[in-house]
């Protein structure tokens, strides 16, 4: 069966938030107290979560694949991701910076000591701008791949 890339990334998802449920239904049937049963068979449960995993591991190398083989106008799907990782901290480091930069008015005390910012907020600010304006276009780049792209067998 064929199957776009994102159609696979969403069952990735799924299986994994299958495998915590079943992860956490284990748990609370693992332990009993004497002459009671648990609520499910952990046996059964532990069956079924490494019927699970195994699928995962298949589905997943079958998406590493995918995204290797796939060409942009940039490079591969591999190396828009990796891109779109950094720009994602890199964006998460600017915002926090200023963060505390913009939050120097609020520290100032009795004693009349002057807080300033060690940064130009500024040009912090449109650098930060910059590379979201960049990480969104990244980020449709990947997105249209994954909805154009059939999964590799």
């Amino acid at each position: 069966p064929h199957m776009k890339l994102a159609e696979a990334l969403q069952e990735r998802a799924d299986l994994q938030k299958r495998i915590d449920q079943l992860e956490a239904r284990i748990q609370s049937s693992a332990l009993v107290q004497e002459g009671e049963t648990p609520p499910e068979d952990p046996l059964a449960l532990m069956e079924e979560t490494e019927s699970c995993l195994l699928h995962l591991e298949a589905l997943a190398e079958r998406i590493n694949a995918t995204n290797c083989a796939v060409t942009t106008p940039e490079g591969t799907l591999t190396a828009l991701l990796s891109k779109r990782d950094r720009l994602t901290r890199q964006v998460h480091l600017y915002r926090n910076v200023l963060e505390t930069a913009r939050s120097t008015a609020h520290r100032a005390t009795r004693t009349e000591i002057k807080i300033l910012s060690a940064i130009p907020v500024q040009a912090y600010q449109k650098k930060c701008d910059q590379i979201c304006a960049e990480l969104r276009r990244v980020d449709t780049l990947i997105q249209s791949a994954n909805w154009t792209e059939e999964l590799l067998p």
